[in-house]
């Protein structure tokens, strides 16, 4: 506890507190917050002076009544995306974001958890999108109960307000959010590990933003959110008018382009490689863009929807169908003559499907495929997500993670496999130097298509159908681009 007094030379405690002459004044540092005005006074909780009169602190005005520097402005209200049931998601009236993170009420033991966030920043949301691994949660293929969890990761926003701690972000920046939740502090945020951050997450190292067991952090689809430890995760972009310029390209950082970036960089692509990228779904796309940055001489897109292999068509990638008949080292073979290839990505994860034209759900599938056409001495690279359990698998097995693999085949090859989240901080200034230079046209790539947050219900069912589209959403109208579905 640290004692003030009103005559103290050091600190003056403003009037307003009716603090007898020499009085002590005490003051919590650990459950009250004050707050010192230009005139050098310290205002304790509860003060009643002009300056402080209206619920207005002197950090300036409270946030519902600021104006941002983007159109619309700011309120105490909040809406956001919640996952129902499976296959439901609605648009619902949510609380306004505090400096706080409290899941304790979470249906999901493991991920309760109490904490401050002073370190955090709450941000007006400008665009932020559906991800295939938020359709994993939707289809009811995790633990997930529905009813309580707003989604949502992949976040770009405008500061509206920043907690005490925060020392380099400060408010009307414009910013990426990653997706994957780090403190700074850890031994794995040291090494660059951001996707395992030890401290974030009371079950198990790495957090994530509206991901069931992932530490219970509120998700980003929404009007407004909070992101701790503000100073180490946001990502600021210099020129906030070129970035605006750029918002549908630049929206990608916080997860689909640094993660398929992340898988070929993994699978070790350089200039000359031949690649497989398995799925073209957003990540798939993403990663075959990403393979054409890096210089691949070949990059060949495997999926089951025709309309997702003409996107991959569109920037110069060779695509295989899955669903016909034929082996796919076969397949392989007639694009480049030869049956295996330099580096294989996994861009599908555990709802992998067998070929042919009969194929039904086969979550090693995509693994056994990558280790039965990759070189000798060549690498695998699996951004896509592998779960601990899924009610919905086939099997009891795979319902607790375990698969059927061809694990000894790859090791014959001498052939290396990389597995787990991105640490998006790794890429993502570089890649938005790409951007702002013109080197990659990434929402060209993945067919980014902007809406209203309103509209969020019927992006997913989209989405879950097969539409060659990244449904981006704008909660606010700010970028000017918003199209309507239905």
């Amino acid at each position: 506890m640290l004692h003030f007094s009103r005559s103290s030379s050091a600190r003056s405690v403003c009037a307003c507190t009716k603090v007898a002459p020499r009085a002590q004044v005490c003051v919590s540092s650990r459950s009250v917050s004050t707050v010192k005005s230009p005139n050098g006074l310290i205002h304790l909780p509860g003060c009643g002076c002009a300056l402080c009169a209206g619920g207005r602190s002197l950090k300036g005005k409270p946030v519902s009544e600021r104006e941002l520097s983007t159109a619309a402005q700011p309120s105490a209200s909040n809406r956001g995306v919640v996952y129902m049931a499976p296959g439901v998601v609605e648009v619902k009236p949510i609380d306004f974001p505090k400096l706080e993170l409290d899941s304790t009420s979470s249906p999901v033991a493991s991920e309760r958890q109490k904490r401050k966030c002073e370190h955090g920043a709450i941000l007006k949301v400008v665009t932020t999108n559906i991800c295939g691994s938020d359709q994993h949660m939707v289809r009811g293929r995790t633990s997930l109960p529905g009813g309580y969890m707003v989604l949502g990761h992949e976040i770009t926003g405008e500061i509206v307000e920043v907690g005490r701690d925060v020392e380099f972000m400060k408010e009307g920046d414009l910013c990426s959010v990653p997706f994957n939740i780090a403190c700074g502090r850890c031994p794995a945020c040291k090494r660059g590990d951001t996707g395992v951050c030890l401290f974030v997450n009371p079950a198990r190292a790495g957090a994530a933003f509206g991901y069931v067991d992932m530490g219970g952090w509120v998700g980003g689809q929404a009007e407004y959110v909070m992101v701790p430890y503000a100073d180490f995760n946001l990502l600021k972009f210099p020129d906030k008018d070129r970035a605006m310029e750029k918002i549908a390209d630049l929206t990608l950082l916080s997860d689909i382009f640094p993660t398929g970036f992340h898988g070929a960089k993994q699978a070790g692509v350089e200039p000359g490689s031949i690649v497989y990228v398995a799925g073209a779904g957003p990540v798939g796309l993403a990663c075959a863009a990403s393979c054409h940055l890096l210089g691949a001489a070949c990059v060949i897109v495997g999926d089951a929807i025709p309309t997702r292999l003409a996107q991959a068509r569109s920037f110069g990638c060779e695509t295989i169908d899955i669903t016909s008949d034929g082996d796919l080292a076969h397949k392989i073979h007639a694009i480049t003559g030869s049956p295996d290839v330099d580096c294989a990505i996994d861009c599908v994860g555990f709802e992998a499907r067998g070929s042919g034209a009969s194929g039904g759900e086969k979550p090693a599938q995509v693994l056994n495929d990558c280790m039965g056409i990759i070189r000798e001495g060549g690498q695998i690279g699996i951004p896509g997500l592998y779960v601990t359990e899924d009610p919905g698998a086939s099997t009891e097995a795979a319902q607790l993670g375990s698969l059927n693999m061809t694990f000894g085949l790859a090791w014959s090859k001498s052939a290396s496999m990389h597995t787990g989240q991105c640490p998006v901080m790794k890429y993502h200034r570089p890649l938005m130097n790409a951007i702002m230079h013109d080197k990659v046209r990434i929402a060209e790539a993945v067919n980014a298509k902007i809406i209203s947050l309103d509209d969020a219900p019927l992006g997913y069912q989209n989405f879950d159908q097969g539409e060659s589209v990244k449904y981006v959403m704008d909660p606010h109208g700010v970028t000017g681009k918003v199209q309507a579905l239905g």
